[in-house]
């Protein structure tokens, strides 16, 4: 069985229209939607175009982590095989699920996985990284904004490896994620002390630990990235407070953990 899970909140049915036909096909057995808007106002039109959907309505909005656990923990007890985990503004493109689903298969030491994510406009979004440390988040935002520390961005983002490689990397992006249910009673579920931004990271290095974390480059999706957290002052402050959690759970300048991690995944573009 593989299932799904989409968080929302405040879209619009039309918003997510042409996602839940992607989604609405044999490859997903069950998709769970959690919806997190204070109002539900668009459960009666998913009912009436998807009836084997499941619309949860959450208007406490306990998170993006947190509500995904909700759809994961009903897959699990449902005896789900693979999860997808997937941003209401992703688009699929042709037989990315089976060919996902298909490299799980095939290997099983794989724990979570995540194809190439495309921008609308074709180019690619450079999403796998190393773990970062406090220095990567500030030259991040100062190459943004003065376009300088290029070389260091480069390095952290990945940019150098070939976009057609698959390979191991220890931080995946939530924004369409596949896992493996099996691994989860082992490494456990989002931590929901991320209300928004880094729990994937969190969930994707406690994965890499025991299991396989990988970018599979051989399918793609298109994802809206929005970068909402450099635009709106409140998602700033939400950000700033995930990295704190970040660090404050596994430590700011002294992370033996991290250091080999990173070292595994350079090694491997020897």
């Amino acid at each position: 069985m593989t299932t799904a899970s989409i968080v929302l909140y405040k879209q619009t049915y039309s918003e997510i229209e042409d996602l839940l036909k992607g989604l609405d096909g044999p490859e997903i057995d069950v998709l769970f939607i959690i919806d997190n808007s204070p109002l539900n106002l668009i459960e009666k039109e998913i009912r009436d175009h998807h009836a084997r959907f499941k619309y949860i309505h959450q208007p406490n909005n306990p998170g993006f982590g947190a509500a995904h656990n909700i759809g994961i923990r009903k897959a699990m007890a449902m005896g789900s095989k693979y999860h997808f985990v997937v941003n209401p503004d992703v688009l699929l493109l042709d037989n990315t699920i089976n060919l996902m689903v298909d490299f799980m298969e095939n290997n099983p030491d794989v724990g979570m996985a995540m194809p190439q994510i495309l921008n609308p406009d074709g180019t690619i979004q450079f999403l796998p990284k190393l773990l970062p440390n406090p220095l990567s988040f500030l030259k991040r935002i100062l190459y943004r904004k003065f376009h300088i520390f290029l070389s260091s961005v480069e390095k952290y983002e990945l940019r150098n490896v070939s976009p057609q490689l698959v390979y191991d990397t220890p931080v995946l992006s939530g924004c369409f994620t596949l896992l493996r249910i099996s691994t989860l009673d082992e490494v456990g579920l989002y931590d929901d002390r991320f209300f928004m931004y880094l729990e994937d990271w969190d969930l994707s290095r406690r994965m890499n630990m025991k299991y396989r974390t990988v970018y599979f480059s051989k399918t793609s999706v298109i994802h809206g990235y929005a970068a909402g957290s450099s635009k709106n002052f409140n998602l700033f402050k939400v950000h700033i407070r995930s990295i704190r959690a970040y660090f404050g759970k596994w430590g700011w300048f002294f992370d033996k953990e991290r250091v080999a991690a990173n070292r595994r995944t350079l090694q491997q573009f020897k």
